[in-house]
């Protein structure tokens, strides 16, 4: 797909080792020093980011400066072109998360690589193992606030009526209906929200679908480009992609809930809503044996 915020792997291999270029790898460490990375990437994952005192893993660290030493660490500068990627297939949008995270803090000249490790894999690009030390950055952050929504705000807009918001569930469906989840204290999605799984926007070489599906998709959900969108998931990582499918499709007033279920489901001033008969029915559970409905 040719769009602004994305980077094909033919342009990328073209630009490699020209200045101001940060390629970012944000799989996970020994992926990237043992099992190959792109020529000059650098490592980095969202859990470095985030805020060391605070349960919900989500939420950002609050300390500006750490976040930006861990940044300049990476090379990164004010007016670096910055290219994130991953492995689309063995990840839950990782590369969505720091390109929401990065645009939050100011960065304005992102792009995700079309296809990820594995269509530059496929396509039996150059790779190299071990670490690529860059020369520090100088970034400095200044965050967007308005790309990103904490936890009273949110608990205001759904406790009145939000024709104009559209709160979206990028989890699966099972976690939306109120699937137990280990270390999550609620089942369940905040009242209103709408089921938008984050992981079907791929084509089967990993590179995303053409807008034009994408559009349908979202709207057959009622999710409109005229409306505000919050996105949100467990951590903030999968609703991050899904802000950037968003973004790709042309909506213009997006937000991500870092704090995300971690933080919604522990907090039991928190509306919850859930639907046992569905997730027994598509569970194949025998919906005579027990009660069903929905509860909050």
């Amino acid at each position: 797909m040719n769009h602004p915020l994305l980077i094909d792997t033919d342009t990328l291999q073209n630009r490699l080792g020209q200045p101001g270029l940060v390629v970012l790898d944000v799989r996970g460490r020994s992926a990237y020093e043992f099992g190959g990375h792109i020529p000059g990437a650098v490592h980095t994952t969202w859990h470095e980011y985030s805020d060391p005192n605070a349960v919900p893993k989500g939420l950002l660290n609050p300390d500006l400066g750490a976040i930006e030493q861990t940044l300049r660490r990476l090379g990164i500068n004010q007016e670096s072109d910055v290219v994130i990627y991953s492995n689309p297939f063995d990840n839950w949008g990782d590369e969505g998360r720091m390109f929401w995270m990065l645009e939050y803090l100011g960065h304005r000249n992102l792009r995700i690589l079309d296809g990820g490790w594995v269509k530059w894999t496929a396509e039996k690009r150059p790779f190299e193992h071990g670490l690529a030390p860059p020369a520090a950055g100088n970034f400095k952050a200044q965050p967007v606030k308005a790309l990103a929504i904490a936890k009273e705000e949110l608990k205001l807009i759904v406790r009145m009526p939000h024709e104009r918001t559209a709160i979206v569930d990028a989890r699966s469906l099972e976690e939306y209906l109120g699937k137990e989840v280990s270390g999550i204290p609620r089942p369940g999605h905040i009242p209103s929200a709408i089921h938008m799984a984050w992981n079907g926007f791929l084509n089967k070489d990993a590179t995303i679908k053409d807008l034009d599906v994408i559009r349908t998709t979202l709207e057959d959900k009622g999710i409109r480009s005229d409306q505000e969108v919050i996105c949100y998931c467990t951590g903030g990582v999968r609703s991050a992609w899904l802000y950037f499918i968003l973004k790709l499709a042309g909506y213009q007033a997006i937000r991500n809930y870092p704090g995300s279920w971690w933080e919604w489901s522990r907090d039991f001033a928190c509306p919850v809503e859930k639907d046992t008969h569905m997730l027994q029915k598509i569970l194949g559970f025998d919906q005579a044996a027990g009660p069903s409905g929905r509860s909050s």
